[in-house]
């Protein structure tokens, strides 16, 4: 079966975890760039950024605002610790700010922060902390019709799962773990 979205967020955390060639349509795909860990050439990002806007794939870069700005992305994420309010001055320049939250506290911040999406996790069970509590499918949607209806899960996404996303009262979902692991897969999955 197909997970049929508006819009898929793959989060990476180098741009040697997703290859382009493997997204076959325009515009369904939004590419958040955690570069926290590993350290991309400049060079190497905006011709990963040039590709992008080939195929008219949103790039978004988390927690650093003046390579967002060098990227000329087309916005900016706030992972859930970013708790500063100095995103707000790229709305002035047309920046996009999404982010992302763990609990309601952190959903009402990141509207306060400007948060067009939030992404919130984690939706179902993940493999590398099994004790952590999940929302589920049914919490995630009590949560979507009450807070904020424009959130969007996070955690726990993968292949053998992708069904449960069709009770999701949603129009996209975003891909971490999965995107490192499986990519082509995972992609061809999505239509």
């Amino acid at each position: 079966m197909f997970a049929f979205k508006k819009k898929y967020f793959l989060i990476i955390e180098s741009i040697k975890d997703l290859n382009l060639r493997n997204i076959k349509k325009y515009n369904k795909f939004l590419i958040i760039y955690r570069n926290h860990k590993t350290k991309d050439s400049l060079e190497d990002l905006i011709k990963f950024r040039k590709q992008c806007r080939l195929k008219l794939i949103d790039f978004f870069v988390a927690n650093d605002k003046k390579l967002a700005v060098l990227l000329n992305s087309d916005g900016v994420y706030l992972s859930s610790y970013n708790k500063s309010f100095k995103a707000l001055n790229l709305k002035k320049i047309n920046f996009q700010i999404i982010g992302s939250a763990h609990n309601v506290s952190e959903i009402y911040l990141k509207i306060k922060q400007g948060c067009s999406k939030i992404l919130l996790s984690k939706l179902l069970l993940v493999d590398y902390d099994k004790k952590d509590p999940i929302l589920g499918v049914v919490k995630f949607n009590k949560c979507l019709n009450t807070i904020f209806n424009k959130l969007v899960p996070l955690g726990g996404i993968k292949i053998k799962n992708l069904n449960k996303l069709k009770q999701i009262n949603c129009e996209s979902f975003a891909i971490l773990s999965e995107i490192k692991k499986k990519p082509a897969k995972i992609i061809n999955r999505l239509f």
